[in-house]
């Protein structure tokens, strides 16, 4: 049996790492050895990346009899048919020579991809992704489970590649960060938020297209609504509104002027 990792990751548009193919295969090759400790079992891997407890996984393959065999990634491991066989050629890059060994079985780890909708999706809600087309939080360290838009979160393998079990604690992590505010009576805003002079305002889309979360809309009165718990206070409709019809809470024009004046006096 052999196993060839690192398939379609690490390379060309997805430069990441899948995570969870080495744990899997090295899993895997160990359930063959219990099951029959003369199957030959060879896993051909560019780096081995059992992180954790799980390292210990990697030693008992090992000692169960498991063979690693690395190779480089300008030359991959080459696959043939001989006579309705499976040859697979990899240069062993310890012995500086190419191993030939003849496949019943040959398991390939594929690479974890994000959604094919995932950049579709993003642009409707506003949602920033990664470079490598997963969903991003809104700050690693200190909100590692919120969007940037309030009241959104994220989990599982939208985020990133991950284990099953980091699936699930993510998961209860964002139920527990939505339950704070459904379990509430009443919605707590910012206290900087934007508001429209309805007798101003004209209708002309400039706030709708430039608000980076889609919370400005044109209502039935034919003025723009601004929902108070939607909007996150950036400003940036306040900013290029033509006719001066928003204006940030506690932030106008003439009170800024006033503060301004006193600094300066």
């Amino acid at each position: 049996v052999v196993m060839i990792q690192c398939v379609g990751s690490r390379e060309g548009d997805h430069m990441y790492c899948s995570r969870v193919c080495c744990s899997q295969a090295i899993k895997n090759a160990i359930k063959l050895k219990d099951a029959n400790p003369e199957t030959e079992v060879y896993i051909l891997y560019r780096d081995i990346r059992t992180y954790g407890m799980k390292e210990l996984k990697y030693r008992e393959a090992r000692d169960k009899g498991v063979t690693f065999i690395r190779y480089d990634v300008e030359r991959k491991p080459e696959v043939t048919d001989e006579n309705g066989k499976l040859r697979v050629k990899v240069f062993d890059s310890v012995l500086g020579t190419d191993i030939l060994l003849d496949a019943d079985r040959l398991i390939l780890s594929a690479g974890v991809r994000p959604q094919p909708d995932a950049e579709e999706f993003s642009s409707k809600l506003k949602l920033p992704l990664t470079q490598d087309g997963f969903y991003m939080e809104a700050h690693m360290k200190l909100r590692p489970l919120d969007f940037v838009n309030e009241g959104m979160y994220l989990c599982g393998l939208a985020h990133a590649p991950k284990f099953i079990s980091e699936s699930i604690s993510q998961a209860r992590g964002a139920v527990s960060r939505a339950v704070t505010i459904l379990s509430q009576p009443h919605l707590m805003v910012g206290g900087v938020i934007s508001v429209v002079d309805q007798d101003k305002c004209v209708a002309c889309l400039t706030c709708v297209r430039s608000c980076p979360f889609s919370v400005p809309q044109i209502g039935e009165s034919g003025a723009a609504e601004i929902e108070p718990a939607a909007c996150q206070g950036c400003g940036i409709c306040a900013s290029v509104c033509p006719r001066k019809a928003i204006s940030l809470l506690n932030y106008k024009d003439a009170q800024i002027v006033a503060k301004s004046a006193v600094l300066c006096a």
